[in-house]
This record gives structure tokens, sequence and C-alpha cells, in this order.
């Protein structure tokens, strides 16, 4: 994507116009410092409910072959009608398609097959939120990229402060091992599937790229749907509305900020706004599902938003 500062394109010359307006104001995330991550968080933690919501009436690989189905579908049209520049080389697509199956199709994969066999949204979310730390490993070799020991004690609270989230809504008498195992997964997904959209593909054309992105992991889904599941969907209105939020919500909407922000910011920055993800997680199982908050989600809060502050902070300890 190629912006000028207060130049409008030609018509093929971008794909999300809307974006431009992010780069009119500088910050480690571009856009706003924290409107554009807490649009994110907002988005991309809802989500962990939103799948709960909907797996009673479809298995959880089939319920993500129908949404990456019609997010591509949607997304491919939006780029059509941005007229957006496609990949022109089979190894740009490659890069893009690898990072969506990493970032995308992994990632949920193992976050709904988790949830499906009874583990919590929260729990599931505390999981993904480990993805700052090994990010923050992973990517200062990987991508050269080096965090100061403030960032480090911003990162050391954000898990503490999750864990004041969540802790409370551990049930060890039931707790599904295989479930762990499957956010593991997703957590590896998303992790390793941010590094290399950095390094291969932090560029790319945001609703061509999307939709790429999208059609690799419903493609790459279906084989294990086909083996594991039978593919019944239940076409309930609360699985219409699961799907449709999920689609337009989540993956195109949260995932379109999830890249912006990658576009513009260290990896390891990016990452530390996913410390955020289960507090979003907690805020909609409250409104779908009655669960209240209690003192460790208001102390889990203050220290999450202090850690996120000291790891997007641009000044160095003295």
């Amino acid at each position: 994507m190629n912006f000028e500062r207060g130049v409008v394109m030609k018509s093929g010359q971008s794909n999300d116009i809307a974006e431009a307006s992010f780069e009119k104001r500088k910050s480690p995330l571009g856009g706003s410092q924290f409107v554009l991550p807490l649009m994110f968080v907002a988005l991309y933690g809802s989500g962990f409910v939103g799948a709960k919501y909907g797996l009673p009436y479809s298995p959880p690989l089939t319920f993500l072959v129908l949404r990456f189905g019609l997010a591509a579908a949607l997304i491919a049209v939006l780029a059509m009608i941005f007229r957006a520049r496609w990949p022109k080389s089979i190894l740009d697509v490659l890069h893009i398609a690898t990072a969506g199956a990493l970032t995308v199709g992994i990632f949920s994969a193992g976050v709904f097959v988790s949830i499906s066999v009874g583990l919590s949204p929260a729990i599931s979310a505390l999981i993904i939120a480990l993805q700052p730390i090994l990010v923050a490993v992973f990517a200062s070799s990987l991508l050269g990229e080096s965090l100061m020991r403030r960032q480090w004690i911003g990162l050391a609270m954000g898990l503490i402060g999750v864990g004041f989230v969540v802790w409370h809504k551990i049930d060890f008498g039931t707790f599904q091992l295989f479930g762990v195992g499957m956010s593991v997964v997703g957590l590896l997904g998303v992790t390793f599937g941010n590094i290399y959209q950095k390094r291969f593909c932090a560029n790319m054309a945001l609703f061509p790229g999307g939709a790429i992105q999208s059609a690799t992991s419903a493609m790459i889904l279906v084989p294990f749907a086909m083996c594991f599941e039978r593919m019944e969907v239940i076409w309930d209105a609360k699985f219409v509305i699961a799907l449709s939020y999920m689609t337009i919500g989540v993956s195109i909407g949260a995932l379109s900020l999830l890249y912006m922000m990658i576009r513009r910011g260290d990896v390891s920055k990016v990452a530390s706004v996913f410390y955020l993800v289960p507090v979003s997680a907690a805020i909609t199982s409250y409104i779908l599902y009655g669960e209240t908050f209690d003192t460790p989600v208001i102390v889990g809060v203050l220290v999450v938003a202090v850690g996120v502050y000291l790891v997007n902070s641009q000044k160095k300890l003295v």
C-alpha cells in the first residue's frame, strides 16, 4: 500500500483509502497511539466469546471454513471496488498466504477447537496473551528488534495483569488439557505469523492480502473438517449472527487493524496490545453471559494498562 500524506491517490494505487487518515498522525503504532489498538482489542477480544456463541450450532472447523470463505469473498469485492493492486509475483502471493495460514488459519483453529471442547474463552485468551513474550524473544533474533528495560518491565506487568483478570475463572477440576494444547497451537500460529508478516509482507495491499489470507485459511482447514467433523450446521438465528460478526467484525475489521499496526510499529510493540484481549473477552462475557467483575479484574485491568503504556513508550528509563 502506497500513501502520500495529504494526497488523494489515483484509482489502482491503493486498496485502503481510509487508512490514509491514520498515516497523517504519528505514534508508535501509527494513526493514534491508543485509538487504533483499542479498536483492535475490542473486536479481537469479543471474537473469543463470539466463537462460544456460535459453536453450539456448528463444529469448530466447519464454522471457520464458512467464516473464512465468506470473508475472502467480501474482501475480494472490496478490493475490486477500490481497484486495489493484487500481488504480481507468485513469491509475494506465497508469502502472504503463509502469513495468513499462521496468523488466521492455525490461530483460529486452535482457539475454536479449544473452546469447543469446553475451555473457557477467558482461559484461551489468557494463553494467547502470552504472545508478546514470545514475540519479544523471537523478534529480537529474527527481525533485529530490541526492547529497553522499561519495555521488558511492561511485558512482565502485562502478564501479571492478565493473570489477575482470568485466574479466578480457572477451574482445575474440569481443566481440559487438550483444549489448553490447542490454544497453545493457536498461540504459536499467531506469534510466528505476525513475525513472518512483518519480515516478508508487511507492506501487502490490505484488501487483496486479506482476501488471499482468508481464502488460504479456508482451504487448509477444509480437509481437516472433512476428516474430523460431520460438517453439519444448524442454521439458527444465533449462528447466523455469530458467523456474520466473526466474518465482518473479526476477520475483516480486527485483522485489518492488526495488519495496519504491524506495518506501522515494531512487532514487539504491536504484540503488547494482546495483553488487553482477555480484558475485552471478560467484558463481552459479562454483557452476553452475565459474568461478573471482581477485584482481580479491576486490578488486572489497571496493571495491564500500565504495562501496555510502558511497552509502547519511546522514552528510556533513567
